[in-house]
This record gives C-alpha cells, structure tokens and sequence, in this order.
C-alpha cells in the first residue's frame, strides 16, 4: 500500500443514538501530506474503516503513483481532475477497487468528495 493522503485533523466520530453535523463554514482546510492537495475531514469511522473528506485540489497540483486499501468513491463537486485513465469534471462519480495504483492531478482545480470503505 502506498497510501499518500493523510488526516490529522478533527472529524465526526460514528454517531451513539444522535445526529452529528459538520458545517461547511468555520473549519479550515488542512493539509494531507501531498502539495496542493487539502482535505475537510468530515467524518472517520476507525472500527468499519469508513472515512468521508471533501477534498480541494489546487490548480496545477499532482500528486504521484499511488493506492489506497479501501474502496474509493469520488464524486467531483468543482472542477475537474485527471487519473492515469481519465478525467473527472463536475458531476462525475466514479468507484476504484482497492489496491488500483493511480496518480491525481488537476490543471484548473477541483473540489471532490471521496469516500473511502472497507
């Protein structure tokens, strides 16, 4: 595994009986380990291994050959952003199977969601 991104941050825990809230204002985006590439960690769940980012992806960022152990749903917000295979423009939703080695990158800038899922 060549995992690449990171959180450090704050995020929702599984909920007990209760409804949690992020809000999209009043949290700072935070680094994940890769330049150019800046996460909102939204909620974590280290038991299931489930964990949902907004991710920000600047113009002219790359990040390189990588994998990831859970499978991977993206689904571009803004923007668009480019795999070795594609390139994923607002409204566009795709799932990776674990393991799949790709590289990311973005010439003009995207927000994405991304969850990730044992």
């Amino acid at each position: 595994m060549s995992e690449i991104f990171t959180n450090a941050g704050q995020c929702l825990p599984r909920p007990d009986g209760a409804t949690l809230v992020a809000r999209a204002t009043g949290e700072d985006w935070q680094d994940c380990g890769s330049d150019g590439f800046l996460i909102k960690p939204l909620y974590e769940d280290p038991a299931s291994g489930q964990r949902t980012w907004l991710m920000k992806v600047e113009p002219g960022a790359s990040a390189p050959l990588h994998d990831h152990e859970e499978l991977e749903q993206i689904y571009v917000i803004e923007g668009e952003f480019s795999d070795d295979r594609n390139t994923y423009r607002a409204g566009d939703f795709a799932v990776r199977a674990p393991g799949v080695m790709q590289t990311a990158r973005s010439e003009s800038g995207a927000l994405v969601l991304l969850v990730y899922t044992r």
